[in-house]
């Protein structure tokens, strides 16, 4: 069970701000319920190495991560993939994600100066924005 997913995009995130990046993610995570357990990860771990977390594969080139669909697992989404990509923005220079989930749906989190914003629905919560309030659609 639960809602597949399938992440593509680039974002422009300084590998000097990786560390701090992670460990900002890793407490957005730790924060809602699930399957991240805080108390198994490393001090070290990059964002390339939470990618699992992100219902994503992450690679780094350079200052920028690209994002992909994970064909080693079977990503499903959750409020701690949300709590990542939110934690992430404050250290994302410029940059797009786009989310499209099984049912076709198709949701993007554009990010610019450190804030971040998300275009369309969330196809797992129908929210119009991270956290915010669940809107009933069709």
């Amino acid at each position: 069970m639960g809602y597949s997913v399938w992440p593509s995009g680039r974002l422009h995130l300084p590998e000097s701000d990786d560390l701090a990046a992670a460990a900002a993610a890793k407490l957005a995570m730790a924060e809602h319920g699930g399957w991240y357990e805080p108390d198994a990860s490393r001090s070290d771990e990059t964002l390339v190495d939470l990618a699992c977390e992100a219902r994503a594969s992450i690679t780094r080139d350079g200052d920028w991560i690209e994002f992909d669909h994970d064909d080693e697992g079977d990503p499903k989404w959750s409020n701690q993939a949300t709590a990542f990509y939110v934690a992430i923005a404050p250290f994302v220079r410029s940059g797009v994600v786009t989310i499209e989930g099984e049912d076709g749906a198709r949701w993007s989190y554009t990010y610019a100066a450190g804030q971040m914003t998300q275009q369309g629905w969330n196809g797992w919560d129908g929210s119009v924005e991270p956290f915010g309030t669940y809107v009933d659609h069709p």
